[in-house]
């Protein structure tokens, strides 16, 4: 850099400067400056002049894109960390949204091995139900289950002679009223929980969020849990009730 045509104070760089400090392309920095991810240079002449807080944009744009942040998303950031809202508090916040509720282990399995768990019931068809559903994917010559526990209780319900045909039949049934519950809950929490995202937050209202999020997911599981258990017990006795009658009226 030519000292003499440098600014005196702090460290300032040309384009291509600033581009070599943030290890990316020249032609990547002025993308960043056409989305105004990055505010406008300091001017002097025909040259631009990029402060130390540009390379430090850079590399927080560098760190959430590696996140897998969108640049539209990134955008968003920016935005509310230039209006005083703590960008780290609002990346907790979206952490906490997006975190995922599953702790399911996936497991990798043959045809043969399926064969064996599921005794004369493995066809195209049933490989095709399961692929569908989603429990299934194809990785080559193997397979990879979704859940370890829920190959395991498929497994059982074959076992106890529930041909693997009405398991899969049943599975889409759950899975739509389980797509109802969580739609709900979903519901409930936007409409009653968070605020409008497109506003600025109070300082620390983010992080007060995320750990409201936090706790309500084990809210949410016991209220599912408690719902099915009392749906069965009043579905088993409404059976129970109609076997009675049944008996009686022979």
């Amino acid at each position: 850099m030519n000292e003499s045509s440098e600014p005196a104070g702090a460290r300032e760089y040309r384009t291509e400067e600033l581009a070599h400090a943030a290890g990316i392309p020249v032609r990547t920095l002025r993308f960043y400056r056409e989305r105004r991810l990055l505010p406008p240079p300091r001017r002097e002449g025909r040259i631009a002049w990029y402060s130390e807080e540009h390379l430090a944009r850079l590399r927080v744009i560098a760190d959430l894109l590696e996140r897998g942040h969108t640049l539209g998303g990134i955008a968003e950031l920016l935005a509310a960390w230039e209006s005083g809202q703590d960008v780290a508090e609002l990346l907790g916040l979206e952490a906490a949204i997006g975190a995922p509720w599953s702790q399911e282990t996936e497991t990798d399995v043959t045809v043969e091995e399926l064969a064996a768990a599921f005794p004369g019931q493995v066809d195209a068809g049933s490989l095709a139900a399961s692929l569908e559903l989603g429990y299934l994917r194809q990785e080559g010559d193997r397979f990879v289950h979704v859940s370890r526990r829920l190959l395991d209780a498929s497994a059982a319900l074959v076992a106890e002679g529930v041909p693997l045909a009405a398991v899969l039949t049943t599975a889409r049934g759950v899975r739509a009223s389980a797509d109802a519950l969580a739609d709900q809950f979903v519901e409930l929490i936007v409409e009653q929980l968070l605020p409008d995202l497109d506003e600025p937050l109070p300082p620390g209202e983010p992080a007060r969020l995320a750990e409201a999020l936090d706790r309500l997911r084990d809210v949410a599981r016991t209220v599912v849990d408690v719902e099915f258990a009392l749906a069965m017990d009043r579905r088993v006795q409404r059976e129970v009730k109609r076997i009675g009658t049944a008996r009686h009226a022979r």
